[in-house]
C-alpha cells in the first residue's frame, strides 16, 4: 500500500498549488441556473470549427460566426442557423457587440491579438487558441487588459484541463523527483513547410477568401495557397514556427509544476531560418532562476527530429531513439520524470519513486477547457486554469526563444519590462509594427 502524506504535507501542496487560482469568478452578467452563454466564434473553419462547437457542447448559444473564407463561413452557418455571419470581426462586434458574452479566436497566429483585445475592451469573455498571441509583447498586453476588464479567458491548450497534467503537477510538487535539475522536450513538428528563404509568386486570390483581410496587420503580400489557409505556421509574418504551435502545449506541464515565470536567458541552435520562415530544426535552451520546486536550471526545446543526447536518458528504459511516445523529461535530484500530455503512463528511474508517493488531488479536475471556461463565465467555477493570468506569462516564454532564433544569438532577458538587455534590435519582434489601418 502507497504511503499517504502527513496532513501538514498535504495541506502545504495544496497551498502551494492552487495559489491565488482558488478564488470564485463573478461574471460581468448574473447567469440564470442552466442560463446559456451568448457566443461568436472568430474563425470557423479549421481548429475554429471544433472550438465552437465544443463551447456549443458546454453551454453556448452560437449566435454569430465569423471568417475570411466564406466557403468555410457558409458551412458553419448551416450548423448554427440561429447565428449570424460575417467576413470581418470588427463589423461583427459593431452589430452584434451588445448582444453577445463571450469569444472564440481560433484564427492564424497574427490575427489573435486584435481580434482578442478587441472583445476584452469590450467587457467579453475570450477563449483564444495557443499560442495566445503573435508577439511577446502582445501576450502582456492581453494579459493586463483581461485583468483589467475583469473578463474569464482561456488559452487553447487543451492538455492543460486534462488528468495527465493536473496528476502531473501534483506529483512534482509533491517531490516524487526532488527538486528539479533540468528539464528537456521535444515534438516532430514542423509538418509543414519551413526554412524557406523567399517570399512566394503571387497567386490568383480565391473567390471565396477575403485575403485583406486574411492578411489583417501583417505586411500586404501577394495570395499564395502556400501561405493560406494551413502553411502560414511556418511564415514568420503570420506564425510562429514550430516552438509556437507546439510549445504551449508540451512545455506546459513543467512550466505549471514549476510555477516557473521569467526565464533569464534563451539562446538557440538552428538550421533553415531566414526573415521569411522559420527552421527546418531548432534547440532553444532557456535558462531559469531557482526556485521553491527547480534549481537554476535549463529547460531545452527540440524540434524538427532533434532529441536529447543519450545521457539525458540514462538509466530510463527508453532512448532517443525510442523515447517519441513521450514529449519531456524531468530530472530531479531523486531521478527522472518521463511525461507524455496525453497520458498518466508515466516512467520514473528508479521506479520505485511512485511508491511512495500519493498526493491528494487538490487541483480541480474538470470536464475539459471548454467546460470549465463556460462554467467559469456562468459562476459556477474558479478561474480557468489555463486563464491569461497563466497562459499570457507561459505564452511570452514560448515565444522568446524565437528572439534567439531569429536573431541568432544569446538574448539576456528581463522578463518583467519585456526587455532583451543585450540585444536592442530585439525591440521590433517584442513588439511587431502594424500594417496601416490595424494600428492601435
Amino acid at each position: 500500500m502507497k504511503r499517504q502524506l502527513s496532513q501538514s504535507r498535504r495541506k502545504f501542496i495544496k497551498t502551494s498549488t492552487l495559489g491565488a487560482l482558488t478564488f470564485q469568478v463573478v461574471p460581468s452578467r448574473v447567469f440564470g441556473a442552466n442560463a446559456r452563454v451568448a457566443l461568436a466564434g472568430i474563425g470557423a473553419g479549421g481548429k475554429g470549427s471544433s472550438d465552437i462547437a465544443s463551447a456549443h457542447a458546454a453551454g453556448a448559444d452560437i449566435v454569430g460566426l465569423c471568417d475570411v473564407d466564406s466557403g468555410r463561413l457558409n458551412q458553419a452557418g448551416k450548423k448554427y442557423p440561429g447565428s449570424k455571419s460575417y467576413t470581418d470581426y470588427r463589423k461583427l462586434f459593431d452589430e452584434l457587440g451588445k448582444s453577445i458574452d463571450a469569444v472564440t479566436v481560433s484564427t492564424p497566429d497574427h490575427m489573435h491579438f486584435h481580434a482578442t483585445l478587441r472583445a476584452i475592451q469590450m467587457g467579453k469573455h475570450a477563449y483564444v487558441q495557443k499560442p495566445l498571441s503573435h508577439s511577446i509583447w502582445e501576450a502582456r498586453k492581453l494579459t493586463t487588459e483581461a485583468k483589467k476588464n475583469k473578463v474569464i479567458t482561456q488559452m487553447g491548450n487543451q492538455a492543460h484541463a486534462g488528468e495527465p497534467i493536473r496528476r502531473a503537477v501534483e506529483l512534482i510538487r509533491s517531490g516524487v523527483i526532488g527538486k528539479v535539475k533540468e528539464v528537456h522536450a521535444w515534438t516532430n513538428r514542423p509538418i509543414w513547410p519551413q526554412g524557406v528563404k523567399k517570399a512566394l509568386p503571387a497567386q490568383e486570390v480565391p473567390k471565396n477568401m477575403d485575403w485583406d483581410q486574411w492578411i489583417g496587420p501583417a505586411p500586404m503580400r501577394p495570395y499564395n495557397s502556400a501561405y493560406a489557409p494551413f502553411k502560414w505556421r511556418g511564415w514568420w509574418d503570420f506564425g510562429t514556427g514550430a516552438l509556437g504551435d507546439m510549445g504551449c502545449h508540451i512545455m506546459d506541464m513543467p512550466f505549471w509544476a514549476l510555477d516557473l515565470k521569467y526565464p533569464t536567458a534563451v539562446e538557440a541552435r538552428q538550421s533553415g531560418n531566414s526573415v521569411e520562415s522559420g527552421p527546418n530544426k531548432s534547440v532553444v535552451t532557456y535558462t531559469f532562476p531557482e526556485g521553491q520546486y527547480n534549481h537554476k536550471m535549463p529547460y531545452v526545446w527540440y524540434d524538427g527530429g532533434h532529441m536529447p543526447e543519450q545521457s539525458v536518458f540514462e538509466g530510463t528504459i527508453v532512448n532517443s531513439q525510442n523515447a517519441k511516445k513521450f514529449d519531456l523529461i524531468l530530472i530531479g535530484e531523486k531521478g527522472k520524470f518521463l511525461f507524455n500530455r496525453n497520458s498518466t503512463k508515466w516512467k520514473t528511474t528508479p521506479e520505485s519513486l511512485l511508491d511512495d508517493v500519493n498526493p491528494d488531488k487538490i487541483i480541480p479536475r474538470v470536464k475539459n477547457e471548454d467546460q470549465e471556461w463556460i462554467d467559469a463565465i456562468r459562476g459556477e467555477g474558479s478561474e480557468p486554469l489555463s486563464g491569461f493570468t497563466y497562459s499570457g506569462p507561459f505564452t511570452e516564454t514560448v515565444l522568446l526563444g524565437n528572439l534567439a532564433v531569429r536573431l541568432g544569438k544569446r538574448i539576456d532577458w528581463d522578463g518583467v519590462n519585456i526587455k532583451a538587455t543585450n540585444a536592442p534590435e530585439a525591440s521590433e519582434l517584442i513588439r511587431r509594427p502594424y500594417r496601416k489601418g490595424w494600428e492601435l
